[in-house]
């Protein structure tokens, strides 16, 4: 049986089917990365059950949150041999308009593993070398396998957060506290922001306020004007002036859309980092009304890796607290879990 296996999707909804050909020979600029860890994120679920069908079609091997050392380099890449390294969710061309002017997460060339070839719910996998992070000083109880989640749930908070420039005395409001929302709570308390939480799960919340929410908002069963008032009050108890907010929709809810919509204020900011393919009905006007700005979010930059990993090498932002290992193996399970939680850590496969 070969040392090189993984688990494929076959038909959406399906039993995952195991192969044992995975992580081929590198052609030139590329590598083959031995797994230590691949995150199971709400968009590999997006995939698994049809939601959106994977840009390379199946059958195909999921996962984008991939961490691991470099065994095999192809011609132009020898310089990544035997490194522990992070694969960036989103790789870009490196040479098209879009990269060379620092927006290499829209490249139109762009390359997702376990969207455009197989990704990291295996042991091997085969990637250009174009965007890799190394991954050093692992901090103290810490291996390469706890850094997987930052491909995808630190990488992309972090790139709304400098795009909104956030920074000291602050006010943000992340709605959506789970996975991406986790992070991205965390992420702008480091750098300086008071911030608030909401989701509809205490237990998401509930650590959040000893890891950077100065407090937490349970949005279960209101309205999205409810939870703008319970936001309002938090504000107020802060002594954050009603101007200046910065909201970030990490949900990828129609609830939690409306909800981050309706606290825009005078000069704020809103940045849709969660999905969602249904319609959600606001009114444009408050942008206008508000001087206000709204924007999207895709992936990260692979310019801003670096200082995702620098973030949680120094422990300014935590990632163990709020993750948990499953070996590759029992994939099945995860999926299950991962579909219907009973616990709100998100799932690392380790091989």
């Amino acid at each position: 049986m070969s040392n090189r296996w993984g688990w494929q999707l076959v038909e959406t909804g399906g039993p995952l089917r195991r192969i044992e050909e995975v992580g081929p020979a590198p052609a030139a600029g590329e590598v083959v990365v031995e797994v230590a860890g691949c995150g199971v994120c709400h968009t590999d679920l997006g995939f698994y059950d049809g939601d959106v069908a994977p840009r390379k079609g199946l059958p195909i091997v999921l996962g984008h949150e991939i961490t691991g050392k470099v065994i095999e380099a192809g011609e132009g890449a020898e310089q990544w041999l035997n490194r522990p390294v992070l694969v960036p969710a989103v790789i870009p061309c490196g040479d098209c308009p879009a990269c060379r002017a620092g927006r290499g997460n829209t490249c139109a060339r762009q390359c997702m593993p376990g969207n455009d070839r197989d990704g990291g719910f295996a042991t091997h996998l085969t990637v250009p070398a174009v965007g890799l992070c190394p991954v050093e000083n692992l901090p103290e109880g810490h291996d390469l396998a706890d850094f997987s989640v930052i491909a995808d749930a630190v990488t992309t908070p972090l790139q709304a957060l400098r795009r909104a420039e956030v920074g000291e005395n602050d006010f943000v409001v992340v709605v959506g506290a789970g996975g991406v929302g986790t992070h991205a709570v965390q992420i702008a308390a480091a750098f300086g922001a008071a911030v608030v939480a909401i989701d509809v799960d205490e237990a998401r919340l509930e650590p959040l306020l000893s890891h950077g929410a100065k407090a937490v908002v349970n949005a279960k069963g209101l309205d999205a004007k409810k939870v703008r008032d319970r936001v309002r009050e938090e504000a107020k108890k802060l002594d954050v002036p009603r101007a200046g907010w910065k909201v970030f929709e990490c949900s990828g809810t129609v609830p939690g859309q409306e909800s981050a919509f309706a606290l825009l204020t005078s000069a704020g900011t809103l940045g849709i980092v969660g999905f969602t393919r249904e319609p959600v009905t606001v009114r444009l006007s408050n942008l206008m009304a508000f001087d206000a700005e709204c924007f999207g979010s895709w992936g990260c930059p692979v310019e801003l890796y670096p200082e995702a990993v620098e973030l949680a090498s120094t422990g300014r932002i935590a990632l163990k607290p709020f993750l948990r290992r499953v070996p590759l193996e029992e994939v099945a399970g995860a999926l299950e879990e991962a579909h219907h939680p009973t616990d709100p850590r998100r799932i690392v496969l380790t091989t």
